[in-house]
């Protein structure tokens, strides 16, 4: 993608390199010299050749680093040649007064807009009043530091004071853009790189007007201010070109971050980040061979979870600030945590934390931050327990005999296997401990009993003719893992995961977290208020290991189906999930 303007913007941001970032700084601030040199050509009776010669450098540096910029930094070549144009035309135009003056106003005007990375608003006028103030402030260096006072010309501005006038007009514009970053006051403003530019661009104006006051605003502001100003400047302009910190951690907030380890960008997910035991995952693509520790303590291995995706580690985190550090070998990362000093107790650990963090998850990647009070399985829904009792409604319907319930000690657990209990005592349905030659297997339990008791349903069916009337889970157990164990697998769903909402879901969770599957804890998580929008009558869906149909060499697909099996959107990679009821009766 090419940027439009003639200077760098923020094309140049996150990820630049620091050759990008110098040739961003380097062009403006030259062209700044330039066209605060044209600005005050008029103040001028005579024109020192020494003027002429920094001029004229300054432009040639600013107009090659121009052109340089279309080659390296894919800018916009118009902008770029309209940047050159401009600041060839300030130095020969130097003997012309006012044609200077208003070549040098039209490059002030496109540094405003090169500066500004596409910017509007208030952030827009603060960069223009900064660019102004700075560009005023070379050229009345200039003026000073060039130029014999005897070839100024008489009642123009007065340098001295109008040294204190442009350095409170940086240090006014910083302040502001300082504050409304949001790090004026929190830890980050001197512990992130946004911080320390920002702060820059306030602080070296203020000690600059500061030297203009004690020195009385004479010559000697320009002269050791200008320094100063140029610094600021150059603090300014690379303010597009820094990424910003990521937010402070609250308390009883899931922490998501990036870590680089070993070469690698490592998503991590921290649950519940409270004090005492948290839960940090890993997704699948981010290997194996992880290692969590916190706050200094001893290493704890990243390994797998039954029914759970990717790599868990669960470690003990003190009281409010300390890092979580994730290593690989000999290299590692840190992440911010503040775990305040409230404990709550839910079940973000244990063999339920995985369920839990996904839901955590899922309202992270739509830029929720909620504090996690409860989880999944702390208790049954009206919409699961309504779609668990139509499930053996279905069941009885289709002519099996008993079902075989799995289940586990959770809140959920419990009082859903209590609803499949009344559901086929009332509809004279046996409740059978395991596998028989007439009952279906009925899994309500969390994602760890879920992958028992699915693990050994397929060894039993590879072994006998047993669960003829197929394998059930229930609704919050539809994951790739669960899914996947098996050859085929039923779930009562009130939405079609071929949907758009759902396919946009498992989209962003995946592109936010390595490729993580969605889950439904996730999914409800992700819709927040929006729950209502998919919460329609409950059908059976059948996931099967098999996603594309065998085509012969060179025929071509029926139009909408395409052959690709790793589609974006899939809720269960490599597998096609279809109804195989219609709306379940009572």
């Amino acid at each position: 993608m090419e940027h439009p303007h003639g200077g760098l913007d923020g094309g140049l941001g996150t990820g630049a390199s620091a050759l990008l970032l110098v040739l961003r700084l380097v062009l403006l601030l030259t062209g700044a010299v330039v066209a605060g040199i044209g600005l005050l050509r008029p103040q001028l009776t005579a024109l020192p050749r020494r003027v002429v010669v920094v001029a004229a450098v300054s432009a040639a540096v600013s107009a090659a680093l121009a052109l340089v910029s279309v080659a390296v930094a894919d800018v916009h070549w118009l902008g770029a040649v309209g940047h050159v144009l401009l600041a060839a035309a300030v130095p020969a135009l130097l003997r012309w007064p006012t044609p200077a003056r208003w070549a040098a106003v039209a490059l002030g005007l496109l540094l405003v807009v090169e500066t500004t990375a596409g910017r509007s608003g208030v952030d827009f006028a603060l960069d223009t009043a900064y660019v102004a103030a700075s560009v005023a402030w070379f050229g009345f260096a200039a003026l000073t530091l060039l130029v014999p006072p005897s070839q100024h010309r008489p009642g123009g501005p007065r340098p001295g004071p109008l040294a204190l006038t442009l350095g409170g007009v940086l240090v006014v514009a910083g302040a502001v853009r300082l504050v409304g970053s949001g790090l004026a006051f929190d830890r980050r403003v001197v512990g992130s790189p946004a911080g320390l530019v920002l702060l820059a661009a306030v602080v070296l104006p203020l000690v600059v007007t500061a030297l203009a006051a004690f020195l009385r605003a004479g010559p000697k502001a320009y002269r050791y201010g200008t320094l100063g100003v140029a610094a600021g400047f150059l603090a300014w302009t690379a303010i597009a070109a820094v990424p910003a910190p990521p937010a402070l951690p609250v308390p009883g907030v899931p922490v998501l971050a990036d870590t680089a380890v070993a070469d690698r960008l490592v998503p991590v997910l921290i649950t519940p980040h409270r004090p005492g035991a948290n839960l940090v995952h890993f997704p699948t693509t981010a290997g194996v061979d992880l290692k969590v520790s916190a706050d200094g303590g001893p290493e704890v291995a990243a390994v797998p979870r039954p029914g759970a995706e990717g790599t868990w580690a669960e470690v003990e985190l003190p009281e409010g600030r300390s890092d979580v550090t994730v290593s690989r070998g000999g290299s590692s990362d840190t992440v911010a945590v503040d775990t305040g000093t409230e404990r709550v107790d839910t079940r973000a650990t244990g063999d339920d934390g995985p369920e839990c963090a996904s839901a955590a998850l899922g309202g992270l990647v739509t830029g929720r931050k909620d504090v996690l009070t409860s989880c999944p399985a702390d208790g049954l829904s009206t919409q699961d327990d309504e779609a668990l009792r139509k499930l053996v409604g279905f069941l009885a319907a289709r002519g099996a005999a008993g079902v075989a319930l799995k289940s586990d000690p959770s809140p959920r657990g419990v009082r859903a296997a209590e609803v499949v209990q009344e559901a086929a005592s009332g509809l004279g349905l046996r409740v059978d401990p395991d596998q028989g030659t007439d009952n279906a297997l009925v899994v309500v339990g969390g994602w760890a009993t879920a992958a028992t008791a699915l693990s050994t349903a397929g060894t039993q069916q590879s072994e006998a003719a047993v669960y003829p009337y197929g394998l059930y889970v229930a609704p919050w157990l539809l994951n790739t893992p669960l899914v996947s164990s098996v050859t085929t697998v039923a779930v009562p769903l009130r939405f079609d995961p071929r949907e758009t909402q759902p396919v946009t879901y498992a989209i962003e969770v995946g592109n936010a977290f390595g490729g993580e599957s969605p889950t439904l804890a996730g999914f409800h998580a992700w819709l927040g208020d929006r729950r209502g929008d998919v919460d329609g009558e409950p059908r059976v869906f059948a996931a099967a290991q098999v996603n594309v149909m065998a085509m012969g060499p060179g025929e071509p697909h029926a139009p909408g189906m395409p052959m690709n099996e790793e589609l974006p959107g899939q809720w269960v990679a490599k597998a096609t999930i279809v109804p195989v009821s219609g709306v379940l009766l009572d």
